[in-house]
């Protein structure tokens, strides 16, 4: 958005510490006459401080990332999952609606909603959600539908398949994978544990799919699209491709802990993306083994290690502008 010249306003948790650490490379004190990223306290579950941050900021767009994201987490924390997941949405665009402005609002649904429906899936797609994340995702995706149908909002959902980089969260399997071997290689981990090794998943570069996030808000109707690169690799593949890559044997350093695994598990995902396809010509340019080299050459590079170099090679190449940002 700041590089699309766009003032950005964003929405943070209080903590008594400081967790703004993801975007301290681009953050400038708002004091500065150049700042053009500003950010507020508020809540998903608080409607009336989302009210008042729409009211007074009156944005063009909406982009509603925010939510309990950790699928296993929300079987232990299903209430708090469908309250931030599910009813957050249903706040800000109820805010948005009350406000009258005309602002276009883009809500990240998942991949997940699928569950147990065989892929490929596409818009049309039956839901058939597995775990309290996912049943909150699709509740979420039926208030946008309905917002728009209903009050002709400009509301749509970006149904993205799993979108990973350097910065995804430490505690979601692919991180918790290129974390691992570089600790390993560092001396400072011996073992991995891990859950079940068998999805399959359908695995982007998140830098892409967040350029198509703000081309979904730039159409001229609103509508709901699929995003994802429509090819499947498993758990085991990702540690097999990250472990490989640094001439490590996997069976060696892998453990299977109990704790990790759900209690329904989705079935395999894959995208069926031709809807967005036709409409903005879009492909992917990362694939599976350039997402894994990108990921590991980074979390090398953050334990104090010199990175095999591949991945970076790969970012300078095709992302040269903001290929060392990823970190």
């Amino acid at each position: 958005m700041l590089s699309k010249d766009y003032e950005v306003h964003g929405i943070i948790r209080r903590a008594s510490t400081f967790n703004t650490g993801r975007i301290d490379h681009i953050y400038v004190d708002p004091h500065e006459p150049n700042a053009k990223l500003f950010l507020h306290y508020g809540d998903l579950s608080d409607s009336e401080q989302i009210s008042n941050i729409l009211y007074n900021i009156k944005p063009q767009e909406v982009y509603h990332l925010g939510a309990q994201s950790h699928v296993k987490v929300s079987f232990s924390m299903p209430e708090y999952t469908a309250n931030v997941s599910g009813i957050g949405t249903a706040r800000i665009l109820e805010a948005i609606r009350r406000s009258g402005n005309n602002t276009k609002f883009y809500q990240a649904s998942s991949s997940e909603m699928f569950g147990r429906t065989s892929s490929p899936q596409n818009e049309d797609s039956p839901f058939s959600p597995t775990s309290p994340y996912a049943v909150a995702k699709v509740y979420a995706y039926w208030m946008t539908k309905n917002y728009r149908l209903g009050y002709n909002l400009f509301a749509c959902n970006g149904i993205l398949f799993n979108h990973e980089s350097p910065r995804r969260g430490e505690i979601f399997v692919t991180r918790k994978v290129t974390m691992a071997i570089a600790n390993i290689l560092a001396k400072r981990q011996q073992f991995l544990y891990l859950g079940n090794l068998e999805p399959k998943r359908d695995w982007g570069f998140a830098p892409e799919y967040v350029e198509i996030m703000w081309q979904i808000l730039q159409q001229d109707e609103a509508d709901d699209f699929v995003v994802g690169t429509g090819h499947q690799h498993s758990v085991l593949e990702f540690v097999e491709t990250a472990f490989s890559y640094v001439d490590l044997n996997w069976k060696d350093y892998v453990k299977c802990d109990e704790k990790y695994l759900r209690p329904t598990e989705t079935c395999d995902l894959a995208a069926n993306s031709s809807k967005l396809k036709k409409l903005i010509c879009w492909s992917p340019k990362v694939q599976f083994d350039d997402l894994v080299k990108i990921m590991v050459d980074a979390d090398m590079r953050k334990a104090g290690l010199q990175p095999i170099g591949e991945g970076d090679e790969f970012l300078q190449k095709h992302f040269p502008d903001r290929w060392w940002k990823t970190d």
